[in-house]
């Protein structure tokens, strides 16, 4: 298996992972895995209804670009990047795109 499909599957199972956590509070919302494996965009949605308010929210967004895992949103309590370790994923090839390039200089990972 190529690197990118590689990190396609770890980056799925880590969102399937999470799809399948019900919220306790938002019984009538649902998690959406939403994967663009063409251009390499991956998502978990929250959509539905929180009483009487629509919630659409992403709290995970992955993106691979030029060989390397772009984590560009993380608005869960857990720890994705850790994950991504874990399964082998070298932190030269993690990008954290939610912050400023320059402070991604002083990270453990890669820039870009």
């Amino acid at each position: 298996m190529d690197k990118i499909k590689k990190y396609e599957a770890y980056i799925l199972k880590i969102l399937n992972d999470y799809a399948s956590v019900k919220y306790a509070n938002m019984p009538e919302a649902e998690n959406q895995v939403i994967a663009d494996k063409e251009n390499h965009h991956y998502e978990l949605v929250t959509i539905g209804w929180d009483r009487d308010e629509f919630v659409h929210h992403c709290p995970l967004h992955f993106d691979i670009k030029n060989g390397k895992i772009w984590v560009q949103v993380n608005w869960t309590d857990d720890d994705p990047v850790g994950d991504l370790e874990s399964m082998g994923v070298p932190k030269s090839d993690i990008v954290l795109g939610w912050l400023p390039e320059d402070m991604r200089e002083m990270s453990e990972y890669a820039v870009n």
